[in-house]
């Protein structure tokens, strides 16, 4: 830190240290414990015993100083003599009936039982649940590396010489001690930066999308004025309420040609998705929403004035004009002004049911049916301007039609849910018996209904089975809200007859219209064959449809956003094939260049919170490294990276031990301690910065990230990616 960072951050611990210590300026063990926030109450104790210099049993502001002055600004040597006490369990004793911390003569060494401990309270601090043997195995890994001697224990020089092998240790000791303390806001001042939104790179990445942006203004201006123009006769009021009318009209109408979903599945097959951003018509079907809305208030508002203004001038007063059919104004009946307050109020509603707090909040019902009234609200508009209907009746027709084909489509064949996975966290795993007509790409979505939960709703999922899996579709769906929660807990139900152990018979098939609780074979707690009907309306593309039209991918899949990647992985173990000669060991990779193949090299990150997460597609991820075990790791056509961010990053001096060892286990066993994979998990989050700098290095051809899972973390990596240059699609539907 520079030296006005380390006044105001010594500032910042004098105040913190003085709200924490209270009156009597000293702070105890439990203190200690809540300012730290650690789960593990080790740690505390023995960071408490060496801050505690003089054994008093508390910390003064003078001894807290000098302890972290040692540990930010001290040698290399002090900062790890710092953590090899640490480690050192027998120097310190903890007295539970007292609470207090009591120093007790240091072996000056660390033998296997203080290693276990550590190890132990390292695991527990960073949500990591392993096996007792896995823990033992562990201990032994660390320890052996580290006596180099073979005395049974481990010295302070020997501690010294292992960290050496792990280079990234003492930066990362450095750093975890200067932000044990450090204010939230303290970060070293940066240079004046362009704005993001001004920079080359940002211009370049989303030229379809703001080019798009710029016509759709202009067109919006020219109706407006246009309107203004002809309405002059009127009045400034009245030529604004035209104006934003006739904008109205285009909006209302283009809201929907957004929404076209299998028309624009059709044309991000064609070249046309390379003109128009097609990828992004979510995020312009919201905007297109809030310029509906923009437009509305103010043409309301206008109609009002002039309302004011008539008022005075006719003899019907203002709430005639408001409320009333009687002056006549509209083209049914007189009905405009009526119309338009029941247009405004609910358009308000539908806008305000849809914001990203309802949705993301477990209230998806609430957005899903708000937005139905999109029926009333067109119809009203017809009845509202005499020229709706103008703009209305072609994509009104087509919308239509879409509607009739995805009602036929959905309801052709019987389609079932065969089998059901309920895996942690809440996520529900879907197999759906395939009809022969259902065909998709890999990364596509679908709507899917379920009677039994709920009738009329249909709710949008991605299909994480390959194309190339003949007989099933899969879906894994994560409980969020009202409907997920309902689906998880209908096949939690322990009240389900227990029919077979085996897959559904023929006879059992023809029993398909009965009620899932008649038909349900139960194999575990957790996996059950069933019979449930259902109904499918798709599938939709989305921008992971050009991932095979890409030179080097990167998937980027935070927690159940890992879904449509799940679908791309499965999609290239069966475009690469692996053959083995019948007469002899040769084998090779049956490389199935289709005239979409253009794949050079795949990189596939996984971002989970905690470690179960990984249970959901660990068979499939072991697969795809069986595959490619042969092969050197330089030239691997496809490279996992896995974080778990509840971990503890190496950053922080109560993990760096755990991840040592960890490091040293799974060169040793090949494998991973936490998701049992051969690519090893890393603690934290990614930096983005790193990763990507050496996904350019490779220089495999042009990039494509594609992402998807929260919005938050999409807005960093699209940032680090216009950093690089490199294209962005994230999943949106």
């Amino acid at each position: 830190m520079s030296l006005d960072e380390d006044a105001r951050w010594l500032e910042w611990v004098t105040k913190q240290f003085e709200s924490i210590a209270g009156e009597d300026k000293e702070i105890d063990l439990e203190e200690f414990k809540t300012a730290l926030k650690v789960k593990e109450s080790f740690f505390a104790e023995r960071f408490f015993a060496l801050f505690d210099s003089d054994g008093s049993k508390t910390i003064s502001l003078d001894e807290l100083l000098e302890a972290l002055d040692l540990l930010i600004h001290g040698s290399e040597t002090d900062k790890l003599r710092f953590l090899f006490q640490v480690y050192d369990v027998d120097g310190i004793w903890h007295d539970d009936t007292h609470r207090s911390v009591t120093k007790l003569a240091s072996s000056g060494s660390i033998d296997p039982d203080e290693l276990r401990t550590v190890l132990k309270s390292c695991l527990r601090e960073s949500a990591i649940s392993l096996p007792e043997e896995k823990l033992d195995d562990l201990t032994l890994a660390l320890f052996e590396s580290a006596d180099k001697d073979n005395s049974g224990s481990i010295t302070f020089e020997e501690l010294k010489a292992e960290l050496e092998n792990f280079p990234e240790v003492m930066e990362n000791l450095t750093i975890s001690a200067a932000n044990w303390l450090k204010p939230p806001g303290l970060e070293q001042k940066k240079g004046r930066h362009t704005p993001r939104y001004l920079t080359p790179a940002y211009w370049h990445n989303n030229s379809r999308k703001l080019l798009f942006l710029c016509a759709y203004t202009c067109l919006n201006l020219l109706l407006f004025i246009t309107a203004m123009l002809k309405n002059a006769e009127g009045g400034f009021w009245y030529m604004v309420a035209k104006g934003c009318g006739q904008c109205l009209n285009f909006n209302c109408t283009f809201v929907m040609v957004l929404m076209l979903r299998r028309c624009l599945t059709w044309l991000r097959a064609t070249w046309v998705v390379r003109v128009l951003p097609l990828d992004q018509n979510i995020l312009l079907h919201q905007m297109v929403g809030y310029a509906i809305v923009t437009f509305s208030t103010v043409h309301t508002t206008a109609h009002f004035m002039n309302f004011v203004h008539l008022s005075q001038n006719s003899s019907y007063s203002l709430w005639e004009h408001l409320f009333t059919t009687r002056p006549g104004i509209g083209w049914v009946q007189g009905s405009a002004s009526l119309t338009g307050m029941v247009l405004q109020i609910m358009i308000c509603l539908m806008v305000v049911c849809s914001s990203t707090f309802v949705r993301r909040s477990g209230h998806f019902e609430v957005f899903y049916w708000s937005h139905l009234s999109y029926v009333w609200v067109w119809a009203l508009l017809v009845v509202h301007c005499a020229n709706f209907w103008k703009w209305f009746v072609v994509p009104g027709v087509i919308f239509l039609l879409e509607k009739l084909v995805g009602v036929a489509v959905s309801h052709m064949g019987g389609l079932y849910i065969v089998e059901v996975n309920l895996l942690p966290s809440k996520v529900t795993h879907l197999v759906i018996k395939r009809p022969q007509f259902f065909h998709f790409k890999p990364g596509d979505y679908v709507y899917i209904n379920i009677p039994d939960i709920a009738k009329y709703e249909w709710h949008p999922f991605t299909i994480s089975s390959a194309p190339e899996q003949p007989d099933t579709l899969w879906l894994h769906i994560r409980s969020m809200g009202q409907w997920t929660n309902r689906l998880y807990e209908y096949f939690r139900q322990p009240d389900s007859q227990v029919v077979s152990t085996k897959r559904l018979s023929a006879s059992l098939k023809d029993r398909r219209h009965q009620r899932r609780a008649q038909t349900t074979a139960k194999l575990s707690e957790n996996h059950r064959f069933c019979n449930v009907k259902c109904f499918v309306d798709g599938p939709y593309g989305t921008p992971t449809r050009q991932i095979f039209a890409s030179e080097h991918a990167v998937l980027i899949g935070a927690g159940i956003g890992i879904t449509p990647f799940a679908s791309i992985l499965q999609s290239i173990i069966y475009r690469m094939r692996k053959q083995n000669c019948p007469n002899c060991s040769y084998s090779w990779c049956e490389n199935i260049k289709d005239s979409e193949m253009k794949l050079r090299k795949v990189d596939f990150i996984w971002i989970n919170r905690d470690q179960k997460s990984f249970e959901w597609f660990v068979s499939l991820l072991t697969k795809l490294e069986m595959d490619q075990a042969d092969e050197e790791p330089e030239g691997r056509f496809l490279e996992m990276h896995m974080y778990m961010t509840s971990a503890l990053s190496k950053n922080d001096m109560k993990a760096i031990g755990l991840q040592m060892a960890l490091d040293l286990l799974a060169k040793k066993e090949k494998r991973d301690s936490i998701t049992g994979l051969r690519t090893r998990t890393q603690p934290g989050r990614p930096e983005w910065g790193k990763v990507f700098q050496k996904v350019a290095e490779e220089k495999k051809g042009k990039v494509h990230v594609f992402y998807c899972g929260a919005p938050a973390l999409a807005k960093l990596i699209k940032a680090q990616c216009e950093h690089f240059g490199f294209n962005f699609y994230k999943e949106n539907f």
